[in-house]
């Protein structure tokens, strides 16, 4: 999502990325062996475990990593793990998913509902804000793939259901049940994409002075920070001159 991709670019513009990227490398290695084990160890028959190689290499995890939990899944390791999604309000009272996978549902609550609190949000009810998002299959190309016409006309003929392009890349949408198969057409036409994955796209948006971003920014690296949370989404929009200040 837009406000998202905005925080990306600060951290990384912040010098954050090294640690991030480590710990981005744990998560994805653990969605690849829950993955792996509630399916075939084989990603090509195995849909969820292809989207999560493939996420997993669009940032450059290492083979053997991914290889090794791979192999983990089949040694045992991924029987505990539950999937949970925490829903909430952060500052601004924009809406917040928070998807965690771990093995003690008692610690990872208390510690996404202690975050929340301590950082000018409320944990709500399972359902209390999904309904303002959409899950959607979510394909990234860079600028490079083709002008707008092309990466269109690619993504309708591989039955995409949108695209929206701009000076930064191209994103595809897809219903969340046909994101392996728009990729895979996708891809004979346009070669790889930067990224493949499963989103939480809002149905509406919240803009947030500097302030608000500031509290909610703050509160989604937390959450992002602690090992059981995969990731976290929000609707939240920022505009251009708060987003040049919280860049300074």
């Amino acid at each position: 999502m837009a406000g998202h991709s905005k925080w990306a670019n600060i951290q990384h513009r912040k010098g954050r990325q090294d640690a991030a990227r480590s710990k981005l490398f744990s998560k994805l290695s653990k969605e690849i062996t829950v993955a792996a084990k509630m399916g075939d160890p084989d990603p090509e028959k195995n849909p969820r475990l292809r989207l999560a190689v493939k996420e997993a290499k669009a940032v450059s995890v290492p083979k053997d990593v991914i290889e090794r939990a791979i192999s983990k899944s089949q040694a045992g390791e991924g029987d505990d793990y539950e999937e949970i999604r925490y829903e909430g309000y952060g500052p601004g009272g924009v809406a917040v998913i928070v998807e965690a996978m771990t093995d003690n549902r008692n610690r990872t609550a208390s510690t996404v509902r202690s975050t929340f609190g301590k950082h000018g949000g409320n944990l709500g009810e399972t359902g209390s804000v999904s309904f303002m998002f959409e899950r959607k299959g979510e394909i990234v190309y860079p600028v490079s793939a083709g002008d707008e016409d092309t990466v269109m006309m690619a993504a309708i003929e591989a039955g995409a259901e949108d695209v929206e392009s701009s000076a930064e890349g191209h994103i595809v949408y897809t219903a969340d049940t046909d994101l392996a198969a728009v990729s895979a057409a996708i891809e004979e036409q346009l070669g790889e994409a930067e990224s493949t994955k499963l989103i939480w796209k809002p149905t509406t948006t919240t803009e947030l002075d500097l302030d608000g971003a500031q509290k909610l920014m703050r509160l989604i690296e937390v959450l992002e920070d602690d090992d059981d949370v995969q990731r976290v989404t929000a609707n939240f929009e920022i505009s251009d001159e708060v987003l040049e200040q919280l860049s300074a």
